[in-house]
């Protein structure tokens, strides 16, 4: 499948923990004021990529904890990446995925949108919310603002309410 990407980073060790791969999607919505990825807002940019060759990507590094779903925002793009986050299961990763939407306003995406749903019922941890410049921290580990939660997407679809990550 087809996926649109700024770029794609192995061994990265800030886009969550340990070692991961971090899938930067390209387009966003958001236009966040001083996001740290601007030249990921525009829709038309970057490159066109496949799946396969980042699943590839992916299964030829034997040292990954994970894989990061970061942008722009991955959820613009939710088909092609509930595919890499279903191939990152199923080789034994974590998924984490970063958004612009929270976690409450993609649940009511995922009520209309089944990719959305989807990619949603694969990560296991969430940074939701926008970038917010005046809340802007260096304190909060994997969060570029202090409004940005790190979600338990599993255990928040089993309970039915938004679960912050310890």
């Amino acid at each position: 499948m087809d996926i649109r990407i700024a770029g794609v980073v192995n061994d990265s060790i800030v886009d969550g923990p340990g070692f991961r791969l971090a899938v930067f999607t390209q387009g966003c919505p958001h236009h966040c004021p001083g996001c740290h990825n601007p030249d990921t807002h525009d829709f038309q940019g970057g490159k066109t990529d496949t799946t396969e060759r980042i699943v590839r990507m992916m299964k030829d590094n034997p040292l990954l904890d994970g894989i990061t779903l970061t942008g722009g925002d991955p959820f613009c793009q939710a088909a092609a990446c509930a595919e890499l986050a279903r191939a990152a299961r199923e080789a034994g990763l974590n998924v984490w995925a970063y958004s612009g939407w929270t976690y409450e306003q993609l649940l009511h995406k995922a009520e209309t949108e089944p990719d959305v749903k989807e990619l949603l019922s694969l990560t296991d941890v969430l940074v939701d919310g926008p970038f917010i410049l005046a809340q802007r921290t260096l304190e909060l580990r994997f969060r570029g603002s202090r409004n940005q939660r790190l979600i338990d997407v599993q255990a928040s679809l089993k309970t039915g309410n938004a679960v912050e990550k310890a």
